[in-house]
């Protein structure tokens, strides 16, 4: 028994770390889901509880959040998982690993209104900062880890927009299929796809 797991953990060792990332709000959550779906093994410890913004969960890994402390050792043998990591913290991860990260674009009209959306709920000011600023913060922070991602060796990135994917999945999910190297069920993928959590449709509230 022991050399079986043995082998499992030299088999994630040598497979990339694969990251859904994204600007928050932009649909990395749904990415989780689906991929789960799919035999994906999502990496979470699920400490935040799923809510009226997220009503099937976040997906998320508390520890992700402290890599710019240096707590990155929960990466070993991780490979073959799937963990989200918000698009700010990628420059986080150790360069020791390889990953392959599907990228969540999302129309910004829609990122700020659900993000407005997510403040009213829970109690806090949504004017607090100009929807504008804000807007042109996310572009510019788009553009560079766009960049970045570009510069890395160890990275291979597939940029997916959520738009489309509600719209239209099959297509989208076929690149998705297509970079995970085929090993995914792409059915599962597209039914795991729930529009009616598409609720900030181009900046309309819903």
């Amino acid at each position: 028994m022991k050399k079986i797991f043995s082998f499992a953990s030299r088999k994630r060792a040598k497979q990339p770390v694969l990251i859904v990332s994204g600007l928050p709000r932009s649909g990395t959550s749904l990415m989780m889901m689906m991929l789960e779906a799919a035999g994906i093994e999502p990496l979470t410890d699920h400490e935040r509880k799923a809510d009226d913004d997220n009503p099937k969960g976040y997906y998320e890994l508390e520890r992700v959040k402290k890599m710019k402390d240096g707590d990155t050792a929960w990466l070993e043998g991780v490979g073959g998982r799937a963990v989200k990591v918000i698009s700010a913290l990628l420059p986080s991860l150790p360069p020791e690993h390889a990953y392959k990260v599907i990228f969540m674009r999302r129309n910004m009209a829609e990122i700020l209104a659900s993000q407005r959306k997510m403040l009213v709920n829970r109690g806090e000011d949504p004017d607090k900062i100009d929807d504008a600023e804000i807007g042109a913060s996310f572009e510019r922070h788009l553009t560079q880890i766009t960049k970045w991602l570009n510069d890395q060796p160890n990275f291979s990135t597939l940029f997916i927009d959520y738009n489309l994917l509600l719209e239209e999945p099959a297509p989208q999910v076929e690149k998705i299929r297509q970079f995970l190297g085929g090993n995914v069920d792409a059915d599962r993928m597209i039914d795991a796809i729930d529009p009616k959590l598409y609720r900030q449709k181009r900046g309309r509230l819903a």
